[in-house]
């Protein structure tokens, strides 16, 4: 059974609502890199992104950030060189933080280089953390049970969220 959690409207609502709150992060920032995890999470990103653009004087650099979920410790792939985000601010961008298991590989990857500063952004938290990380920027704050899914659609024809059984 499908359980609508965020429709079109509040998904467009919370991400401009994020990219506020990025944009009140970084004031002083020339550039910033948005490092979407790929397929939900980097469509999440370019979401963000597109916002960004519209109210702040920085530069949006996207990221399209490859882990594989099944196994996080393999090598994790970037659309970017390291060199390209190195002593730059970054935000790690996924759609659900579920365990946070890909968000901290994907915090790991990063800190191989130095950076000015950096963040993490989900759209839904679901609160089942197995590892300390959090997100700094956040749409929903979901407390779930752990057999219930979150699962996110962002497609060009439509955008929604939804708890499954």
């Amino acid at each position: 059974m499908k359980n609508i959690i965020l429709t079109r409207q509040e998904i467009e609502h919370k991400t401009r609502r994020i990219a506020y709150q990025i944009y009140e992060t970084f004031p002083d920032e020339s550039e910033i890199v948005l490092a979407g995890v790929a397929n939900s999470g980097y469509l999440f990103s370019k979401m963000i992104a597109e916002e960004l653009k519209k109210i702040a004087p920085f530069g949006v650099t996207l990221c399209e950030v490859r882990i594989n979920k099944e196994n996080p410790i393999d090598i994790i792939e970037t659309s970017l060189t390291a060199e390209e985000y190195t002593n730059k601010s970054l935000v790690l961008v996924d759609d659900v933080l579920n365990s946070g298991t890909t968000l901290i590989y994907g915090v790991k990857h990063f800190l191989d280089v130095p950076l000015k500063k950096f963040k993490t952004a989900v759209l839904v938290d679901r609160n089942h953390k197995q590892f300390p990380v959090k997100a700094d920027f956040k749409g929903l704050s979901l407390s779930t049970s752990l057999r219930e899914r979150v699962q996110v659609v962002l497609s060009e024809e439509d955008k929604y969220a939804y708890l499954e059984d």
